[in-house]
């Protein structure tokens, strides 16, 4: 592809897996799946975008074998999905050579829940009868303010249009009635009459004018030859009308769910799971209560692979901010029993490199009320240094609200150079029955593994690629002030 020797390396999205009927199909899976690729735009340094809405989408066919899975990491401050891409080439390096097809039946069926069929019927016949009931109150509405602002002749035209705009949205009715049924080609041509009722008004409107003889109010040749320009409007607006109702039904629920949308994280997710609840009419005074009762303890998390520079950024953070504290330990030292204890029931979140000091669920939550300054009333809020092996642990931690902030670079080449400062100052040891080079592969690999879950975990609201200290910092203080929202 692309006119080039080795042929061109296209980066996209699957959108379709469709089975190959006409050849046979290999004991290994392959010549049996045929995919459809939304292709991506190569907007350079390893960032691939879908193409904008003003450039034709391309896609391209090919057979699931000869396609490979690329890890990919969302970036919002491009808009664009960050990739591994293989050094001096550019070329993206696929997490596996190629997909599994042994055993592979193609995307599982979801099975329909009638139940659920019949509940959402019954709330697509509320919603369409309340568009066409609303409608009907607006342009009824609409007519009674053009008979004050213009008199009754143009508020009877404006009903006239108002009335078309109701037909309007029955017939349309009748083809989303339809679809999917035996009738549906029946249903859309029937649907197609809804066009003529807007022109029918101003054919009416045109023959009364005609049959008023020297009371016509059409005065002037040209396109109102027939219409004045006033009738015209009035007609068209009250055809319109029935968007009105339209929009406002389609405008509040974004309204409403503006402020839980704007809030990050499980504080954005509890405000949405109550509006659910109260649209289900769950008594909210209860759940009021249960939550007063069941505190969540706000912790902030901030993880990312190795040699991001995330610990420099959260050190700099606890410096500038009372507010933010570190977790509580559990030192060997100090308190063996307790440490052997929790390290025998598996309890320890992470035991530190030494083997001395264990971090616990306790030592998270209750790091914040031991540190909080009573006399001030100023709330204190966990920060949790944490690797990636760490964060997957305190997705499961019970009581806590998770403030999720994820460092990253946005090379791989630049976590290969970072790395390899640190292996050959001895920060990193080399095990005797492998090398510099092997290690290095080994970190890359990782890094590797670890963008993944920080793309598909979806516990990070924020992504800061670690560029310039100052700026990542100024990034991190902002999200870290979400703890306190």
């Amino acid at each position: 592809d692309g006119g080039l020797a080795e042929g061109e390396v296209l980066v996209g999205k699957i959108s379709l897996i469709q089975p190959i009927r006409s050849e046979p199909t290999c004991e290994d899976g392959t010549n049996k799946w045929l995919v459809e690729i939304n292709e991506m735009e190569d907007v350079g340094d390893g960032y691939y975008a879908d193409y904008p809405s003003r450039k034709r989408r391309k896609c391209a066919l090919r057979k699931l074998e000869e396609i490979a899975p690329v890890p990919a990491s969302f970036v919002r401050t491009e808009d664009a999905y960050k990739i591994p891409v293989e050094r001096g080439t550019n070329r993206p390096l696929p997490s596996h050579a190629s997909y599994d097809l042994i055993g592979y039946e193609g995307p599982a069926a979801v099975p329909i829940n009638q139940d659920v069929v019949k509940t959402d019927g019954e709330k697509y016949g509320k919603i369409k009868n309340d568009l066409i009931r609303n409608s009907a109150i607006a342009g009824a509405a609409g007519a009674i303010v053009a008979q004050l602002v213009s008199g009754s002749n143009i508020a009877l035209i404006y009903a006239a249009g108002a009335f078309a705009g109701v037909a309007y949205l029955f017939f349309l009715g009748i083809k989303t009635d339809t679809v999917g049924s035996e009738d549906a080609k029946l249903g859309s041509n029937v649907s197609n009459l809804r066009f003529v009722f807007p022109g029918l008004v101003l054919v009416g409107v045109a023959l009364n004018n005609k049959m008023s003889g020297d009371s016509n109010p059409v005065s002037t040749p040209g396109m109102f030859s027939t219409v004045t320009p006033q009738q015209f409007g009035a007609a068209m607006a009250g055809f319109l009308t029935y968007r009105v109702p339209l929009f406002v039904s389609q405008l509040s629920p974004v309204v409403s769910e503006s402020a839980a949308d704007m809030v990050p994280g499980s504080a954005g997710m509890a405000m949405r799971l109550a509006q659910d609840a109260k649209n289900r009419g769950v008594d909210m005074s209860l759940l009021e209560d249960k939550a007063a009762k069941d505190g969540l303890t706000t912790v902030f998390l901030v993880s990312g692979p190795e040699a991001t520079g995330k610990t420099t950024l959260v050190n700099k953070l606890l410096e500038s901010d009372s507010r933010f504290v570190t977790p509580a330990l559990v030192d060997k030292i100090a308190d063996g029993v307790k440490f052997e204890r929790l390290q025998q029931r598996g309890e320890f979140l992470e035991v530190d490199q030494s083997g001395r000091y264990g971090l616990a669920k306790e030592g998270v939550l209750e790091a914040a009320g031991q540190s909080s300054d009573s006399e001030n009333g100023e709330n204190k809020v966990v920060v949790v240094d944490a690797d990636v092996e760490l964060a997957k642990k305190m997705v499961n931690v019970s009581g806590a609200r998770l403030v999720g902030v994820w460092i990253g670079l946005d090379d791989l080449d630049k976590f290969e150079s970072r790395l390899k400062t640190k292996i050959s100052s001895g920060l990193v040891p080399i095990p005797e029955d492998e090398t510099e080079d092997t290690v290095l592969r080994a970190k890359i690999r990782q890094v590797v593994k670890d963008i993944e879950f920080g793309v598909v975990s979806g516990v990070f609201e924020f992504t800061i690629l670690n560029e310039d200290v100052d700026d990542s910092f100024k990034q991190l203080k902002d999200a870290a002030s979400y703890c306190f929202k």
